[in-house]
C-alpha cells in the first residue's frame, strides 16, 4: 500500500468561516519506508493570517503573495494522493480545509480521491488514553528527534509524523531500516531447526523435593488450610 503522511498549515481555524489553506506538506512511504518522493507547496490564501495562526507557523503574508494560489496546484496535487492511503494528524481539520478549497473549485471531496484515511491523533488516543497526544508529545513519548521544530511547517511536521506513525504501529525504532538487513535477520530464524535439540528433563532431587512439600505446609498452616492444592483431587488420566 503507498502511503502519504500530509500536513497543512492555514491562516486560521475554520474554513467554513473563510480561512485558507497556505502551505501543504506530504512524505510518500511505500512498503512502509521513505521514498523521497515528496510534495511540498506554499499557497496564496487571498487574505492575511490570523495574528494567533501566526505564532504558530510563522509565515507572513508578505511571503505569500506572490505563491500559486490552490486552484494553480490542485490537479498535481490530486493525482499524487489518488489511490494512496492518507495519514494525517488530526485528520478532520485538514481534510475539512481541502475539502473547502475543492469545493470552491466544484471539484468532489478529497477524501473520494483516495483510498482511505488514517488519523494518528485518533490512534494515538487509543493507545495511550488520558495522555497528551500531541505531535511534538509523540515525537518525546516515542523517541523521535523534533528538536528542529521551533515553529508548525507542513512538511516537516509531515516528515516527524511519518517516524511517528512507523513507531505507532510497528514498534520499529527508525524508518530507514535495509530490507536487506531485514531478510538476513529473518533468514537466521527460519533456519534454525529446533528438532536438533534434545532438551534435558531436571529432576528436583530429594532435598529439594522435601524442601518444597515444606514451604507448601507453611503456606497450608497460613491459610488456615484454605490452600487449593491440598482440596483438590486430581484422578489419573486414562
Amino acid at each position: 500500500m503507498r502511503q502519504i503522511v500530509l500536513d497543512t498549515e492555514t491562516t486560521g481555524l475554520s474554513a467554513e468561516a473563510g480561512d485558507r489553506i497556505i502551505e501543504i506538506g506530504c512524505v510518500e512511504l511505500v512498503a512502509r519506508k521513505l521514498t523521497g518522493h515528496n510534495k511540498h507547496w506554499y499557497l496564496n490564501p487571498d487574505r492575511d493570517s490570523h495574528e494567533d495562526a501566526l505564532k504558530v507557523h510563522g509565515i507572513s503574508n508578505e511571503f505569500l503573495r506572490d505563491k500559486p494560489r490552490f486552484a494553480a496546484i490542485a490537479d498535481e496535487l490530486l493525482a499524487y494522493v489518488e489511490g494512496a492511503e492518507i495519514i494525517i494528524h488530526n485528520a478532520a481539520f485538514d481534510i475539512g480545509f481541502l475539502n473547502k478549497e475543492l469545493e470552491l473549485m466544484g471539484r468532489p471531496a478529497f477524501t473520494r480521491q483516495v483510498a482511505k484515511v488514517t488519523d494518528t491523533l485518533a490512534m494515538a488516543k487509543e493507545m495511550y488514553p488520558g495522555k497528551r497526544n500531541s505531535l511534538d508529545a509523540l515525537c518525546d513519548r516515542l523517541g523521535v528527534d523534533n528538536s528542529g521544530r521551533t515553529l508548525h511547517g507542513a512538511l516537516l511536521d509531515a516528515e516527524l509524523l511519518a517516524d511517528v506513525y512507523i513507531n505507532l504501529t510497528r514498534g520499529q525504532d527508525a524508518l530507514l531500516m535495509d530490507e536487506a538487513d531485514a531478510g538476513a535477520v529473518a533468514g537466521i530464524v527460519t533456519r534454525v531447526d529446533l528438532r536438533q535439540f534434545t532438551l534435558p528433563v531436571l529432576l528436583a532431587s530429594d532435598q529439594e523435593a522435601a524442601a518444597h512439600e515444606e514451604v507448601l505446609k507453611q503456606l497450608d498452616k497460613a491459610s488456615g488450610g484454605k490452600t487449593v492444592w491440598r482440596q483438590v483431587t486430581f484422578s489419573p488420566m486414562a
